[in-house]
């Protein structure tokens, strides 16, 4: 029996190794630090100085479309000299490294140099004035690393615990399905429209998926879009009371950004939703594109009614969810 034992654990630590070994690639720990929130590793006199108020400017500006202020990101300053192990592990950091001796300056964008998932973004310059106008140039570039690192993360845990039920009856219907993590429910279905939710007592997020055949006239000018909206709402989304129903806030024009991703090339309309005849409202935005045959129009949207809290994060949450749809696979 101890000679059983000893050949055993002798095989298990020759696995290990190998296995350790082989990878090539170290066990990073997991990512700390709250969603939405960014390590700005600089030096005091320059976080105090025109450096930092441009970096402020780029990634602390309003997040757009809430109806309270929030800004983009929340910053975190650590001067370079604090910049320890404890916040070496944190999901987003930006670091300036301003040296006159730095060989080259410009901008790195790196993922998974401390932990996993990770966004590091370095910006190096010769003196503070280079770096000012670097972050300048690059500053879209910058924002959306940060962006892209924070939707993945939350594709990554949707397809960790994804209510994988939810996909598959969305794509019998679209032929094509975001993925939905767990908490999300399907509300309600038809032949052209799908309704997937995750409520709480005071926060619901919410998906709806929906498809029309492509107009005669341009079918991607905001016109077209959210007057398609406005119609697939009313007769699918009521409200709580009689002759109430979801629809497209007047108040605030939407706007509509065309956008590739992965691929994939889309309309992407941003605006307020209200309930018609009630006072409930929120942020929205969607995602308009045809189908694989070019026949239909099929639109993704997400919203977000949390009247009592800070909404970025909800918001961000959700309109991940968008990014994460695919085709069906045959």
């Amino acid at each position: 029996m101890r000679r059983i034992i000893s050949i055993l654990a002798a095989a298990l630590t020759i696995v290990g190794f190998a296995s350790c070994s082989w990878s090539g690639k170290a066990i990073l720990p997991n990512v700390s630090g709250k969603a939405g929130e960014v390590i700005v590793v600089i030096e005091r006199a320059d976080w105090e100085g025109a450096l930092g108020d441009e970096v402020r400017d780029l990634l602390a500006a309003d997040c757009p479309w809430l109806y309270i202020r929030e800004p983009l990101y929340s910053l975190v300053n650590v001067p370079n000299g604090a910049f320890t192990d404890l916040f070496k592990v944190h999901r987003n950091i930006v670091i300036f490294n301003i040296d006159p001796q730095i060989a080259n300056s410009g901008v790195i964008i790196r993922s998974d140099v401390w932990a996993s998932p990770q966004c590091v973004i370095q910006v190096s310059a010769h003196d503070s004035d280079e770096a000012l106008s670097i972050l300048k140039e690059k500053g879209e570039t910058v924002v959306n690393a940060i962006e892209q690192a924070e939707r993945d993360r939350v594709i990554g845990n949707t397809l960790l615990y994804e209510e994988g039920s939810i996909r598959l009856a969305v794509e019998e219907i679209f032929g094509g399905s975001p993925h939905f993590p767990s908490g999300y429910k399907l509300k309600m279905k038809n032949d052209h429209f799908a309704w997937i939710a995750d409520e709480k007592q005071y926060t619901t997020q919410g998906v709806f998926v929906y498809r029309y055949p492509v107009p005669k006239d341009e079918p991607f000018t905001m016109e077209s879009i959210i007057a398609k909206r406005n119609q697939m709402l009313q007769e699918n989304v009521p409200g709580m009371f009689e002759n109430t129903y979801m629809t497209t806030a007047e108040y605030i024009t939407p706007t509509v950004e065309f956008i590739r991703y992965k691929g994939r090339d889309f309309a992407q309309t941003r605006g307020y939703w209200e309930v018609y005849n009630d006072f409930m409202g929120g942020p929205f935005v969607s995602h308009s594109f045809y189908n694989q045959d070019g026949s239909e129009i099929i639109v993704l949207e997400a919203f977000v009614y949390a009247p009592r809290y800070d909404k970025r994060q909800y918001l961000r949450q959700v309109e991940s969810i968008l990014y994460s749809f695919e085709w069906k696979k045959e």
